[in-house]
């Protein structure tokens, strides 16, 4: 019953910033004037291009996500079923990578992409996240679990090693794939930061961007859209979490270090 009581105490601590979220979210930016329950989401969607922000956000996270196990499946195959030098001195790095905050990389980034004539497009804000440390580790865990008899009758039977990546292992990991490809686009869909450095045009904005336009330092912030297009933001990422949830969990459960 304790363990209950902390679980449920640390679960209600939690929805507290939602629930002022909500709140604000449904009440008037103004108590004088009339106010309906959906004015201040109607704001969000009109007086922005939100939809377009939100479309934006889309497009980058999933082809962020795509991009992301494409590269990550033959590198972790390959570290995790094939001899070759230096495999373990790789992984280490691979390893050691996770532990850079990616915020640290951004001036550098910015510079290189600044140089390319990339800032202010697509490519600035989906190439600096294609390569996952993390894929890369969280595959190479599931493709060790796998048996190395599978391996050689698919190459009796006449498969490439491409074909065994995309035709044996990465079904055969298609939890921890599904669990990877959330955690994935909510990273990519909640980011802030490195949007803010990388584009400025209103047509690339993604939604964490748009709803700064709320903000105002000299006339006060619109806490009502403010609060309205955060709650449109975090909508997808929890339908999308309820429905797959249960995959989730047997997916980090899959890659789990033996």
């Amino acid at each position: 019953m304790k363990r209950h009581a902390v679980l449920l105490a640390t679960t209600m601590f939690m929805l507290v910033p939602f629930a002022v979220m909500v709140a604000f979210a449904f009440s008037p930016s103004d108590p004088s004037q009339p106010f309906h329950g959906w004015e201040n989401f109607a704001r969000a969607l009109n007086v922005v291009p939100f939809g377009r922000f939100m479309l934006n956000g889309a497009i980058v996270a999933l082809v962020v996500c795509v991009l992301q196990i494409a590269i990550a499946a033959p590198c972790a195959y390959a570290l995790a079923k094939l001899e070759f030098r230096g495999r373990d001195v790789l992984f280490g790095l691979i390893v050691l990578s996770l532990m850079v905050p990616p915020q640290v990389l951004a001036l550098p980034l910015f510079l290189l992409f600044n140089r390319l004539h990339l800032i202010d497009t697509y490519g600035a804000l989906i190439l600096p996240w294609i390569v996952s440390p993390f894929a890369i580790f969280l595959l190479r865990q599931v493709f060790k679990s796998i048996p190395d008899d599978l391996l050689h009758a698919a190459r009796l039977d006449g498969f490439s090693e491409l074909a065994i990546v995309w035709r044996l292992m990465l079904p055969l990991a298609a939890p921890t794939v599904a669990a990877f490809a959330i955690l994935s686009i909510v990273s990519r869909w909640n980011n802030l930061f490195w949007p803010s450095i990388a584009v400025s045009s209103e047509s690339l904005m993604p939604p964490t961007l748009g709803i700064l336009y709320f903000r105002n330092d000299e006339a006060g912030d619109e806490y009502g859209p403010l609060m309205a297009a955060a709650i449109l933001v975090v909508l997808p990422l929890v339908a999308w979490f309820l429905c797959a949830q249960r995959r989730f969990i047997a997916g980090l459960s899959l890659g789990a270090v033996k």
